[in-house]
C-alpha cells in the first residue's frame, strides 16, 4: 500500500502560550478530502501552515508522500503540496494571466521562463475558475472576489498532488463557493489529489468533505468521517453555541442550524 498523501504523527503545535493540538495523529490519501472545524482564534491556519511545512511543531512529525516536510526542498515541496494563502497579496503590478503562471514555477528549471505549455495551463486553471476574460486585466483592479478565484488558479496550474486551502471561500459569493468547492471535488474524484480545507460552514464541509478535524482548543481535537463525526452536541461544543439538525427527508445530507 502507498503511503500516504500526508501523514503526521504525534504532532503538537503552539503558537506562545497556545496549544493547537498535540498528539495530533492524521492521514489524507489519494483523493481524500478533509475540513478542519473550530472557532476562529483556535489555530486552523497554523495547523495548515504546519502541515504544509511552513511552520515548525513543537514535537512530532509531518511527512508528504511518505518524506518529511523538512527534507523536501523548495521545489519539490512545491511540487508536491500547494498552499492557497488566507489573504491574497501582490508584491508587484501583474495582470491575471501573469499571476496565475507564477503556478508554474515550481515546474521550471532555474533559468527557464514560462512556455506555450505552461500559458496553457495557466489559462486553463482560469478558465476553470471562470476568469478566462480577464486575463489580461491588472491584478490590482479585480474585486475580493475575483482576486481570490486568481489565487486559486495559480493553486490549480502549479498542479500539486496535494492542495492545502485556508478558507477557500472567502470573499466568494455562494455561488462561487459552490462552484469552487465541485472543482475541488472533481479533482479527488477524478486526478486523487488530496484536498485540505479550512471552512467555517459547517453544511458545506458535510457536503463537500469525507472526513473532518475538529480543533476545541487547549490542544484537544478529534477526526472522523463526516457522518460520524458531526451531530448536535459534538457542534455545540465545538463552536460554543447550541446547535439543531434539521429533518432533511430526501436529502443526502443533515442540516445544522444554530438555535
Amino acid at each position: 500500500m502507498s503511503a500516504p498523501l500526508l501523514a503526521a504523527r504525534g504532532l503538537a503545535v503552539r503558537i506562545g502560550r497556545l496549544t493547537i493540538v498535540d498528539g495530533l495523529d492524521l492521514a489524507v490519501h489519494r483523493g481524500e478530502r478533509l475540513a478542519i472545524l473550530g472557532r476562529n482564534g483556535v489555530g486552523k491556519s497554523t495547523l495548515l501552515h504546519t502541515l504544509a511545512g511552513l511552520h515548525k511543531p513543537v514535537d512530532g512529525t509531518v511527512e508528504l508522500d511518505g518524506t518529511p516536510v523538512e527534507a523536501l526542498g523548495g521545489r519539490a515541496l512545491a511540487q508536491l503540496r500547494g498552499l492557497l494563502a488566507q489573504h491574497q497579496t501582490d508584491a508587484f503590478p501583474a495582470t491575471v494571466l501573469e499571476t496565475a503562471l507564477v503556478g508554474r514555477h515550481p515546474h521550471l528549471s532555474r533559468w527557464d521562463w514560462e512556455g506555450a505549455r505552461d500559458e496553457r495551463i495557466a489559462r486553463e486553471a482560469l478558465a476553470a475558475l471562470g476568469l478566462a476574460e480577464l486575463a489580461d486585466r491588472d491584478i490590482g483592479r479585480l474585486s475580493g472576489g475575483e482576486r481570490q478565484r486568481v489565487g486559486i488558479a495559480e493553486l490549480l496550474a502549479q498542479q500539486p498532488r496535494l492542495c492545502l486551502l485556508d478558507e477557500p471561500l472567502a470573499h466568494l459569493d455562494l455561488n462561487h463557493q459552490i462552484a469552487v468547492l465541485e472543482l475541488f471535488g472533481r479533482l479527488a474524484r477524478e486526478q486523487h489529489v488530496g484536498i485540505v480545507m479550512v471552512l467555517h460552514d459547517v453544511n458545506l464541509a458535510l457536503r463537500y468533505a469525507d472526513r473532518v478535524l475538529l480543533l476545541f482548543g487547549d490542544g484537544v481535537h478529534a477526526a472522523g468521517p463526516v457522518a460520524e463525526a458531526l451531530d448536535e452536541a459534538i457542534l455545540a461544543r465545538l463552536y460554543g453555541h447550541p446547535m439543531r439538525r434539521l429533518a432533511t427527508a430526501g436529502f443526502a445530507h443533515p442540516i445544522f442550524v444554530a438555535e
